[in-house]
């Protein structure tokens, strides 16, 4: 039984192409006697002519990705593209260590932890690049006794 003309005029109703539109075998009889658009409005209400749904891509594999990653899985030198620089460049890796380095210092002076003396030597030498982390600083001032007051880091 040849249903294209039924399936067509469906397709219009239903605002989708002809591939989406899906009639039930078993009603095909009832199916066939439609021919305006009014008997396929009413077959799409009774559920014999369904619209399907879109087929779409499965999120599911990269979801379960995301999780492993977010455990630190997947982050091996095989995944890694581009060079050192290009993902994390050198201006971005400088900001990254120079601004907590000069926040401690900060709040060192400003507790009076520190001599202005003590605070600008340490402020040129981390301009320097003489420091790589706020870790690295505070054992070099616990190292050389900077602290006023005895207080330990």
């Amino acid at each position: 039984m040849n249903l294209s003309v039924q399936k067509r005029i469906a397709a219009q109703v239903l605002d989708c192409g002809i591939n989406r539109v899906w009639i039930n075998v078993e009603k095909a009889d009832e199916v066939s006697m439609a021919i305006t658009r009014e008997d396929i409005r009413r077959l799409v209400e009774k559920g014999i002519i369904v619209k399907k749904q879109v087929e779409g891509i499965s999120r599911h594999r990269a979801r379960k990705r995301h999780e492993q990653r977010k455990k630190g899985r997947r982050r091996g030198h095989g995944t890694l593209k581009g060079a050192k620089y290009s993902r994390v460049p050198r201006k971005r890796r400088w900001i990254n260590t120079i601004r907590p380095l000069r926040k401690e210092l900060k709040e060192l002076y400003s507790g009076k932890l520190i001599s202005t003396p003590v605070y600008r030597k340490l402020y040129r030498m981390a301009t320097g690049g003489a420091f790589r982390s706020v870790g690295y600083m505070k054992s070099y001032m616990k190292d050389r006794d900077m602290m006023e007051g005895g207080r330990q880091l």
